[in-house]
């Protein structure tokens, strides 16, 4: 029984980070970094990296529903960043880096503020949970150098320094859903 494959739309602070963690996940198909929620046409990185375009950094997950479901998505979105620090994921600052899941229609609406309810409801996190849960605007893909930069350029520093412990942890978590 074939299904059309479905797309979700994620920011969790750097997209070089966010794409790595989706590409490694069984049924996703691909996971484009890119910029959502702004205010212009076809930003370039350097204009966003100001801020002042309102776009955060964000992935296009595009996945089989057959294989994985949106709500795994959903989870290790949260599993996978902290969405309880405004405009900033560790050291990277600024409303670039925000946290939001931008939904397609009322089902993944309702799926992404049922699970983030959960974790309030559950305390998972010391902090309370600042994820934007907004409707879908234009994504428009990132330059030819951010597509799959983790694993084009594993020693540098930062992705060094903070997606690899971050992809070993997700790896261990979710290690029934990997490719």
């Amino acid at each position: 029984n074939y299904m059309e494959l479905q797309k979700a739309y994620f920011a969790g602070g750097c997209f070089w980070c966010t794409e790595a963690v989706y590409t490694s996940l069984t049924g996703v198909v691909s996971a484009a970094p890119g910029y959502i929620g702004g205010h212009i046409k076809n930003p370039a990185y350097r204009e966003v990296c100001t801020g002042r375009t309102g776009h955060a950094e964000a992935v296009e997950v595009i996945f089989d529903p057959t294989q994985i479901s949106y709500d795994i998505l959903v989870q290790v979105f949260f599993a996978t960043h902290d969405p309880t620090t405004l405009n900033r994921q560790g050291n990277d600052v600024g409303t670039q880096y925000r946290s939001g899941i931008y939904y397609l229609d009322a089902s993944q609406q309702e799926r992404a503020e049922k699970y983030l309810n959960i974790l309030t409801e559950e305390a998972v996190f010391d902090q309370p949970i600042v994820t934007e849960i907004l409707p879908v605007t234009p994504f428009y893909p990132a330059e030819e150098e951010h597509k799959n930069y983790f694993n084009r350029h594993p020693e540098q520093m930062y992705c060094a320094a903070v997606i690899a412990p971050k992809l070993d942890k997700f790896r261990k978590a979710y290690q029934s859903y990997l490719k």
